[in-house]
């Protein structure tokens, strides 16, 4: 079975220094290799080709067969690195803490230890007041980007 280890490895070899970064990397029994990948611009086809390119380069498929996919995290994806947060800083989001309870609000002040959530407070008969909720990444179980067309 292909090694996780040496995908990520490969992948990192070659997105570093361009703005890239990985998100995830799967492998199944049946060597079927899922890499999702993003930059803060979002990730073109062309790089998703490239990063494929590069690992199947570094694979032998006479030594052992494999599928390989690279794509970038769907919008329904929760969030798995900081990478994530600090891209959609600014964007609406669902959080879900350990304890299971949901907040909405706006993504602000990612840092390597967390982030801000702006909040809306509606109290009956006053104005919408905004709040700052503070999360540590400890405290999270998911967050995930909720679309809004405007």
């Amino acid at each position: 079975m292909i090694e996780k280890q040496k995908i990520q490895g490969l992948v990192e070899e070659f997105i570093k220094g361009t703005g890239l970064f990985l998100v995830t990397v799967k492998i199944n029994n049946g060597n079927r290799i899922i890499v999702l990948a993003d930059k803060n611009e979002g990730i073109t086809i062309d790089e998703c080709a490239a990063i494929h390119r590069h690992i199947e380069n570094g694979l032998d498929r006479e030594t052992e067969d494999f599928e390989l996919q690279v794509s970038s995290p769907g919008l329904d994806m929760p969030f798995v690195v900081i990478e994530q947060y600090i891209k959609n800083a600014g964007k609406k989001a669902e959080v879900v803490d350990n304890e299971g309870s949901k907040y909405i609000g706006k993504l602000k002040n990612v840092t390597t230890g967390g982030f801000e959530l702006e909040t809306e407070i509606k109290t009956k008969g006053r104005p919408i007041e905004l709040k700052d909720i503070s999360f540590n990444f400890e405290q999270i179980k998911s967050t995930r980007i909720i679309l809004t067309i405007k």
